[in-house]
């Protein structure tokens, strides 16, 4: 399973406009120059005018699928390309070079944002070298601590995102430091009610097991070498992890130890929200996009 079959298949889906909230910046212009040769969708850019031509110009990406909305400041930009994705303008809404606070902001407008009452994470896919399929891991940058329903509305997320990439049924497993229930350990206690939630149908379309660690979530050796027997164990699509600073830390360690490239969006808004960070290369925010293509409603009736 490679990133690169996102780009075909985010290709195939018609008709798709993504807004983009402050794009003054050579990587953000660079992921749309790609995803327009890919064929993946038109662009609204709301920013400025003068900047964001002569980064246009400069990586010469074609002006056919372009259209610049001139703002006045970063606040602006965000306004304007939230409003583009609520009046059904646009089926995408990215970050460019602004802060995350000011782009959430206006996401969570009530008159005029993206919210849907569901609880907004981030879902990241990675492909990582040697490893046989998708990893899908969640939540890296959004909720801090989450709680019990929390954790089960971004089991939720995740699996909505995991469905749209073609993963029917994905293993969920809910990490923890160890893979019995300490009850000095929330995470284990958190970990085995979402498993029972499972079970009894509160939480659909998935396999969710837990708690387990890392090393027997995706090893079938390590698995059974601890005497765990699942069909999650050791088969994971997607890993949920406690608190943010895990998830973060996994992350990283993906991209930079292990090589892993990665895509990855917001999911619980009325549209899929591509919200990288400034660190993040022009290949990661492309994949970003097509994930955010296959996601988006359109991608879902395709």
């Amino acid at each position: 399973m490679k990133l690169e079959n996102l780009l075909l298949e985010a290709a195939k889906i018609a008709g798709i406009t993504v807004a983009v909230a402050s794009p003054e910046d050579e990587e953000v212009i660079e992921a749309i120059r790609e995803a327009i040769a890919h064929n993946l969708a038109r662009f609204l850019l709301f920013g400025d005018k003068e900047k964001i031509e002569t980064l246009l110009v400069e990586k010469e990406c074609n002006r056919d699928f372009v259209e610049i909305i001139h703002t006045r400041s970063k606040e602006q930009s965000a306004q304007l390309a939230v409003r583009a994705v609520h009046q059904n303008e646009a089926s995408v809404l990215m970050k460019g070079n602004l802060p995350t606070s000011t782009l959430l902001k206006a996401v969570l407008n009530k008159e005029y944002g993206l919210r849907t009452g569901k609880v907004l994470s981030h879902v990241s896919v990675f492909e990582v070298p040697h490893y046989s399929k998708f990893t899908i891991l969640t939540d890296a940058a959004m909720n801090i601590a989450p709680d019990l329903t929390q954790k089960e509305q971004i089991i939720n997320n995740s699996v909505e995102v995991a469905r749209s990439i073609g993963i029917d049924c994905p293993k969920v497993a809910v990490l923890a430091a160890v893979e019995v229930i300490n009850p000095t350990m929330q995470a284990t206690i958190d970990a085995a009610s979402l498993t029972v939630m499972n079970k009894r149908g509160q939480i659909r379309d998935c396999l969710v097991e837990g708690p387990l660690a890392l090393d027997n979530a995706i090893s079938i050796d390590s698995a059974r070498q601890k005497g765990i027997e699942s069909e999650v164990a050791g088969a994971a699509d997607i890993l949920l992890v406690p608190t943010i600073e895990v998830g973060n830390t996994l992350y990283k360690s993906l991209i930079y130890f292990a090589k892993a490239k990665v895509g990855a969006v917001i999911a619980g808004a009325k549209a899929p929200i591509v919200l990288t960070s400034r660190s993040d290369s022009s290949e990661s925010k492309l994949y970003s996009l097509a994930l955010a293509i296959c996601t988006s409603e359109k991608g879902k009736t395709f």
